[in-house]
């Protein structure tokens, strides 16, 4: 994998880039679409590839290791032919569905004990073998195996987790030397900064992670309940110490306004389920706010669903008829309602980079910001 950084905002810290992978260049910053169990919810593949057009989608060890297994996934020659998808894929390590698993897990030095949220059946993560469940998956860019404090967290346990997540990284990276790629193309692999809220274990993970000197840095355990603001001042601090030519990725990112103001601190790449799961729920993102498509208030608004015409459902359909789908429980709203939203985040990012390449990022994303920050 390579890192060109092309631009940099004169009034922000926002860069422009391109990562190249064995799959393809992805010009940054960029929101990858969340493919959680090899699909992105209700999307068919030549939708997200025509329509949706992101270079990179995000998979997830921990639905892939239980469903549809890795012996399915070796069989098929890898995620990408499984699913047929040919552009890059980043998988995250399941640090965070085992945190999300509270009730059902148990952390220890050598790794977690989960109860599958399937079954009840018990199964354990270990940096070891996550980093080999993660070869067989077969995706571009894989992620360290970590641990994802909860909000709010005492600074006596984050720290200590946070040590932890640093201990079990030395072994991710110990195994993988020792672990071949599985497939005819290469993986890179990114660690993952922790520490809370707390700036002090942020830069000192952050500073623990750079020394690591991987192909990419990732940042976690934000966007779990903590104000925006807060989010804000952490991935300031840490973006001030990760190195500048790398790629940054904040996990689990988030509205469109916090992905515009953490591009504004540094971040290349985003991801979050936000733009598929509202959407089944019938909240449609757009650059002049946000709807509820839900509302009686558009039951006989027959104007189409965007008149910015993103993604072919803007024009295609109505408000009134979107709304009829959703009061009669009809599948097709959902979807309609998905390919708008994921169609506006990939246009955003897509925008953003544009104006950072003309140096006038910092007033559009102020502009964009007070915009977008109302319901419609």
């Amino acid at each position: 994998m390579k890192f060109d950084l092309l631009a940099k905002d004169p009034q922000s810290n926002a860069r422009a880039g391109e990562i190249t992978t064995d799959h393809g260049v992805i010009e940054t910053p960029i929101f990858m679409p969340v493919g959680t169990v090899g699909s992105v919810k209700g999307v068919h593949q030549r939708e997200l590839k025509e329509d949706i057009n992101p270079d990179i989608i995000l998979g997830n060890t921990y639905h892939l290791y239980l469903r549809p297994q890795t012996e399915i996934l070796k069989k098929a020659g890898g995620l990408h032919k499984f699913m047929n998808w040919d552009r890059s894929i980043l998988t995250d390590s399941g640090g965070y569905q085992v945190y999300s698993l509270s009730e059902r897990r148990k952390i220890k030095e050598n790794g977690v004990k989960f109860k599958s949220h399937i079954d009840g059946s018990y199964h354990i993560f270990t940096p070891e073998n996550v980093m080999e469940i993660q070869r067989v998956i077969g995706a571009d860019i894989i992620m360290a195996f970590d641990e994802c404090t909860p909000y709010p967290c005492d600074y006596k346990y984050a720290k200590r987790s946070m040590h932890m997540t640093h201990r079990w990284l030395d072994r991710c990276i110990s195994h993988l030397e020792k672990t071949p790629f599985e497939y005819d193309y290469s993986q890179a692999f990114f660690p993952i900064v922790q520490g809370s809220t707390y700036k002090d274990l942020r830069k000192q993970s952050a500073e623990y992670i750079a020394s690591v000197g991987a192909e990419g840095n990732a940042i976690g355990g934000l966007s779990v309940g903590e104000p925006a603001e807060e989010m804000y001042a952490m991935t300031e601090v840490v973006t001030e110490v990760l190195p500048e030519d790398k790629p940054r990725y904040l996990m689990g990112v988030g509205t469109p306004i916090n992905i515009l103001e953490n591009i504004a601190l540094g971040i290349d790449m985003f991801d979050c389920v936000m733009p598929t799961r509202n959407a089944r729920n019938g909240m449609l993102f757009t650059a002049h706010g946000t709807i509820n498509i839900k509302n009686k208030k558009w039951h006989d608004d027959f104007s189409p669903i965007d008149d910015m015409a993103i993604t072919f459902v803007d024009t295609d359909y109505s408000k009134a008829y979107l709304r009829h789908l959703f009061t009669v429980n009809e599948l097709l709203g959902k979807q309609i309602a998905t390919i708008h939203n994921l169609g506006f985040y990939l246009w955003l990012t897509r925008e953003a980079r544009k104006h950072i390449l003309a140096g006038d990022f910092a007033s559009w994303k102020n502009r964009m910001v007070q915009q977008m920050n109302k319901r419609l």
